[in-house]
């Protein structure tokens, strides 16, 4: 890669204008990079959207020739088909693409981003990946899922069965708006509106939407799959994933079942902690509530199974948006 790029002022965050993207800008002005030169862009349908960067007033672009050109990091922060369409000019004219949308694990070969997030290389026995310019960071249920796996791999993993509770923020400012408004209606008495997920959402638990919705859950399914699958690299047994709807408006929470050899609470809190997990303590299990703002994992302590030897329960929570985007931000700043 031309070390002009390499040396660049410029970010350009590709998705300016979802909850990722907004969360993206801030951690970077925090950051060791918040003296780059900051360009947002995204779709046309949101392009000349008004917003700040830096402290000043700045206006979302739509993606144009030459948008990417210099750029040392570009990140897809928006939809896979978003991102999709932009992969090849990104990795012609940019350094490095950081990929937070997920399209890139969805290629098979050229343009397919590498799996990162922070203790993946410890946990793989791997170096990091310096000579590699595309990456690929996993959503939180991603991350929590392998990491998971991979820690518990190293005390006779042998099944692991995940279910993980999917907020409506996932589906971005849209979703959140209708579960406020479904909220709002149903104590108010009235029928609800349902355009984005074609379901009630409020006060429910849901393991699919409605035939009529464009969200699936059997999509983030196979993406955490996909996520899964690339950051394991076949030292793992791959975990079977369950996803439900849950009627909360962020965070990711989870529940976990594994069959391991060990029966050693104190070595598996351990192996836990060494894989970077924030293991709360018993009187203060971790929720989508307490994990707010939290670019970590947290665990309660793993619970023995009574009617199963070796059988372990493990629940957690993170923040499903600051959790991928901090994670992006640490490899920025060591890439810079």
């Amino acid at each position: 890669m031309p070390s002009l790029q390499r040396q660049s002022k410029k970010i350009v965050i590709a998705g300016a204008s979802s909850l990722l993207g907004a969360e993206l800008k801030s951690l970077l002005e925090e950051s060791r990079l918040a003296d780059r030169d900051l360009r947002l862009l995204d779709e046309d349908i949101v392009a000349g959207t008004l917003t700040e960067a830096g402290g000043e007033a700045a206006v979302i672009q739509p993606v144009e020739e030459g948008s990417f050109e210099g750029a040392q990091f570009v990140f897809f922060t928006g939809s896979a088909d978003f991102t999709l369409a932009n992969l090849t000019a990104a990795i012609h004219d940019a350094a490095f693409v950081i990929d937070l949308s997920g399209a890139s694990l969805a290629l098979t070969s050229g343009e397919r981003g590498v799996a990162w997030f922070p203790k993946l290389d410890a946990l793989l026995g791997r170096e990091f990946p310096k000579g590699e310019s595309v990456f690929a960071v996993p959503s939180a249920s991603g991350a929590i899922t392998s990491a998971l796996a991979l820690t518990l791999a190293k005390l006779g993993l042998q099944r692991l069965v995940m279910v993980h509770f999917r907020p409506v923020s996932d589906s971005g400012r849209a979703g959140i708006e209708e579960l406020e408004s479904q909220t709002g209606q149903l104590l108010s008495f009235q029928g609800v509106g349902q355009p984005v997920f074609d379901a009630q959402v409020a006060f429910n638990l849901l393991d699919r939407f409605g035939a009529k919705s464009s969200q699936r859950l059997s999509a983030v399914r196979e993406r955490i799959g996909r996520e899964v699958t690339a950051c394991l690299g076949g030292k793992a047994p791959v975990p079977a994933v369950q996803v439900l709807h849950a009627p909360v408006f962020y965070g990711a929470a989870f529940s976990a079942f594994a069959e391991l050899q060990t029966q050693d609470a104190a070595a598996l809190t351990a192996a836990c902690r060494d894989a970077g997990f924030a293991v709360d303590a018993a009187d203060s299990a971790p929720s989508n509530v307490s994990a707010a703002g939290e670019s970590l994992i947290h665990v309660a302590a793993p619970e023995p199974d009574g009617a199963k030897a070796g059988g372990w329960w493990f629940w957690g929570a993170a923040d499903n948006i600051r959790l991928p985007v901090g994670n992006a931000v640490k490899l920025a700043e060591m890439l810079a």
